[in-house]
């Protein structure tokens, strides 16, 4: 198997090139990240307006979010990157709902047949709102997907939209702060804020993992006894 790899062109020619900018990142010269700070904070109240209409749009792609999160907290400090990073993956989850309804949902549901995604609209058909802010709170749930499902599903708009709020608060707040205490002068209590956050996600996990596996449980042998249609 490994020898048929390295006989492909195109899989030698990505080995080399990942080599290559990793070695680029590494050894070329960057900037600090309180230098990263003061440009963005040379560039103006428009820089801010930016990063908002990118974080929104691009996000609604399945985008790792935490790069913008992490990145909101490095260029503009804890409480415009929180405010940025917050109303930023409100909008994007709006519109990631609106494009999927907008679209043919049998298209859609067609193209989400990963085990996950399945297990995610389970969740979603049986508790709705509830569940979007649990997995919200939940980082190893992608964003964009339960941003599909719930597209997907028939949870309303406004409910929609309160849970989606309320449940990325504590995981947003946690990784702005770690991206601002990269440039080496965030407030101590601000790391404090940010370990309570992250613990409230960890817990979050622990809680939805066995009340979820309870509930998927449940469907799976509702299903299993369902009779096949003739």
């Amino acid at each position: 198997m490994a020898l048929r790899l390295l006989r492909n062109r195109r899989v030698v020619m990505l080995a080399i090139l990942a080599t290559a900018l990793v070695a680029v990142a590494l050894l070329a010269p960057h900037p600090a990240p309180q230098q990263i700070r003061d440009w963005a904070d040379s560039v103006g109240p428009v820089f801010p307006l930016l990063f908002f209409l990118v974080h929104a749009l691009v996000t609604v792609a399945p985008f790792p979010r935490t790069v913008f999160t992490l990145s909101a907290g490095l260029l503009f400090g804890p409480i415009l990157g929180i405010t940025l990073a917050v109303a930023a993956t409100t909008v994007s989850a709006v519109l990631a709902l609106l494009l999927v309804r907008a679209l043919d949902r049998d298209q859609v549901a067609a193209r989400l047949t990963h085990p996950a995604v399945r297990a995610v609209d389970r969740r979603l058909a049986r508790r709705g709102w509830l569940a979007v802010g649990s997995l919200r709170l939940i980082a190893p749930v992608p964003f964009s997907v339960i941003n599909y499902c719930a597209g997907l599903s028939s949870v309303r708009m406004m409910p929609y939209l309160l849970a989606t709020f309320v449940g990325i608060i504590p995981g947003t707040i946690g990784v702005v702060v770690l991206g601002d205490a990269l440039t080496g002068k965030t407030n101590p209590g601000l790391l404090a804020l940010s370990g309570v956050c992250i613990t409230i996600g960890v817990i979050g996990l622990i809680v939805d993992a066995r009340w979820g596996a309870e509930q998927f449980a449940a469907v799976t042998t509702e299903g299993a006894e369902e009779p096949a249609p003739h």
